[in-house]
């Protein structure tokens, strides 16, 4: 699929289907009241979607929108019922990612809601970094990302955004790169978080790719 193709649309009553991400990534995102566009999450390969639907024939919550090329499976809500029943295992393993999904929006909500916007930022860029980012010899790269959906996630304006990875760029701890953030200094990412070490819940650094801190 093509970048920017919507394969989940909010508010839909009709589909029920599931799609697996092979490659690539997606946003996950909400329209809010006001009309703005809020970024609710980012799913890699590996990641099912649409399960919610799937499960217990609800709206779909969120729209779910390609970033960059992907390859996608689209998974009938029948056959991934049935592929469910008969093999309890991938039940279990459906059943616990949704609960994780809901326990990381709660922690999600607590972590990056009730700190200063600077901070916000600078744990959201680390989360992202450590879940969705790629070692290089240079750093580790977060691909995909603009101002405008870094302030949705953190629930803060773009302009406070643009000051802040301005400043983490001036002091060398970031560089950005067409729609792309590349974190150079992760202590420095850490000390402007107010954090010592990458909390468990960020997952594990480096990040898969080509090149890690151990090279």
């Amino acid at each position: 699929m093509a970048s920017g193709e919507t394969i989940v649309m909010e508010g839909d009553r009709r589909t029920r289907h599931v799609f697996l991400i092979i490659q690539g990534y997606v946003k996950v995102v909400s329209n809010s009241a006001d009309g703005k566009v809020a970024l609710l999450a980012i799913r890699a390969g590996g990641d099912l979607v649409g399960e919610l639907a799937a499960l217990d024939g609800s709206p779909r919550v969120a729209s779910v929108v390609t970033v960059g090329a992907c390859f996608v499976r689209r998974i009938g809500q029948r056959d991934f019922l049935d592929f469910l029943a008969r093999h309890p295992g991938a039940a279990l393993a459906v059943n616990a990612t949704v609960a994780g999904k809901l326990r990381h929006a709660t922690w999600q909500r607590i972590e990056f809601g009730t700190s200063p916007v600077p901070v916000r930022a600078v744990r959201m860029l680390l989360y992202l970094a450590t879940r969705y980012g790629e070692a290089t010899r240079e750093g580790v790269l977060i691909g995909s990302l603009t101002q405008q959906e870094l302030a949705a996630m953190i629930g803060s304006r773009e302009n406070s955004v643009h000051k802040i990875l301005r400043e983490l760029k001036a002091r060398k701890v970031i560089e950005t790169r067409y729609g792309r953030i590349l974190i150079r200094d992760r202590q420095a990412l850490c000390d402007a978080a107010g954090i010592s070490e990458i909390p468990s819940e960020y997952g594990v650094w480096p990040p898969p790719g080509p090149h890690s801190e151990e090279d």
